[in-house]
């Protein structure tokens, strides 16, 4: 079983509307992105809507071990880890048509060419 985050923590990313990612280019410099982030029950995903070829996942599953999300000023070390199973799949798209209801990006985010970039978070 992986990680859980505390209480408080899934409660800010739950509220949390946009977080940035930290991620590590090759040369080790910091890149930072803005990303939606969703809770369902006691785990964190997020997606790249701009499907696999975004340069910060790539960097995410290239260093899982360098990656940050800063919500609301604080830096909090997280692990993604690659959501290969359709119920994780699902539930990450469930959460992002809750939280992001009537934003017209959400469609885009739950589309069938980026279900692959689905990523449960886990805390380092």
């Amino acid at each position: 079983m992986s990680p859980a985050f505390d209480s408080a923590t899934l409660a800010l990313l739950d509220r949390a509307r946009e977080v940035d990612i930290v991620t590590r280019r090759p040369d080790d410099s910091p890149q930072q992105t803005t990303i939606w982030v969703v809770v369902d029950g006691e785990e964190a995903f997020i997606r790249s809507w701009r499907g696999a070829r975004a340069r910060w996942f790539q960097a995410a599953l290239d260093r899982p071990d360098d990656v940050e999300l800063v919500v609301d000023g604080l830096r909090l070390r997280v692990r993604p880890q690659l959501a290969t199973d359709d119920l994780s799949v699902a539930r990450c798209s469930s959460a992002l048509e809750r939280k992001y209801a009537g934003d017209p990006a959400t469609d885009s985010m739950v589309s069938e060419e980026i279900l692959e970039t689905t990523l449960r978070l886990d805390p380092r």
